[in-house]
């Protein structure tokens, strides 16, 4: 019989060893009648921001984690980027020479470099391995070169010093096995070596005028200036821009006439003397070298017959014949 009220579902059964289930909780409210406050943007934004960080922080140190092994390598890496810079050089300098002559090339640049790399441990300084750069030869990195103009000196002149003494070999095993392409290798290496000693920094010989006159720097950056205008190169130009930077930045600091600068040029006669006679005995020693390895057939001509690398250096023998007759000015007035 219908008793005019909707009908109520029983309850369902409990379940013998569950317990119930218990009832949804119910918001609290104020007896006041005061709305619950809410969580403010600028609170949500820092939690928002907390847990991002905390994410970065977990995920940089998985990486880390899982590249350990790499980092105990690390010490190795020097080693890995002389490798491969070296290798992208010779790669470079092959497409106008070939691969036998650009991987002689790129060991007698490391040669040089080594020879500043050893002296500068010599002077008790840390310096790091050859990097090389195409077509600007190599570069090694140190905190100074030395704590005086003197020092400086002979770090620089151990490059060249070292560096003709490879090339020589070069020319020895060239002229005893009558290989063209090795004495114009060993040319090049006594080239690159002279053009190291001109009196400008950053160059080598720059180096060396800091313990004998740095006003020859001046002397130096107008050769390199004259050398410009009369072959135009852009490797060339590259070093004339910084030549001149360094050439002034030098000068102005020599100018201060503070106490550390006084010291760092105090030279005695005796070491500015020895430092000089090194100088034009390298110079002269180079110019000789490139002269006994001067690659030329019967009358003075290139064979047609002659490889690539074999040509670009009687080209360049060619072309600096005039420059050995100025080089030997320039050992008069040094």
């Amino acid at each position: 019989m219908d008793s005019g009220y909707p009908s109520l579902r029983p309850p369902a059964p409990a379940v013998p060893g569950v317990p119930p289930a218990p009832p949804p909780a119910q918001p609290v409210e104020d007896p006041f009648g005061r709305k619950p406050p809410k969580e403010s943007p600028v609170r949500d934004l820092r939690k928002r921001i907390g847990s991002g960080l905390a994410a970065a922080v977990a995920l940089i140190a998985k990486f880390f984690s899982s590249i350990k092994g790499v980092l105990l390598l690390l010490p190795k890496l020097k080693l890995l980027t002389t490798a491969g810079t070296a290798f992208v050089s010779v790669a470079a300098y092959s497409l106008f020479w070939g691969w036998p002559f650009a991987a002689g090339f790129v060991v007698l640049l490391f040669v040089h470099e080594m020879g500043h790399v050893i002296q500068l441990r010599r002077e008790g300084i840390k310096a790091s391995a050859p990097m090389f750069i195409p077509f600007l030869g190599a570069a090694i990195f140190s905190k100074s070169l030395g704590d005086n103009a003197l020092a400086e000196a002979r770090v620089g002149l151990a490059g060249p010093i070292l560096g003709s003494l490879g090339a020589a070999a070069v020319a020895v095993v060239g002229a005893l096995t009558g290989s063209s392409l090795l004495l114009a290798l060993a040319y090049l290496g006594f080239l690159l070596n002279l053009f190291n000693l001109l009196p400008v920094v950053p160059l080598d010989g720059g180096r060396a005028m800091a313990a004998m006159s740095p006003v020859l720097w001046f002397l130096g950056f107008g050769g390199l200036v004259a050398l410009e205008l009369w072959r135009p190169n852009p490797i060339l130009l590259i070093i004339v821009i910084f030549g001149g930077f360094e050439t002034w930045r030098r000068w102005k600091e020599r100018k201060s006439k503070s106490p550390e600068q006084a010291a760092y040029y105090r030279v005695s006669p005796r070491n500015r003397t020895l430092v000089g006679l090194v100088y034009i005995a390298l110079i002269v020693a180079l110019v000789a070298g490139m002269d006994a390895s001067y690659v030329q057939s019967a009358g003075g001509h290139t064979s047609p017959t002659t490889s690539s690398p074999q040509r670009c250096a009687s080209r360049t023998a060619r072309s600096m014949s005039r420059l050995v007759s100025r080089v030997r000015i320039v050992c008069r007035l040094s």
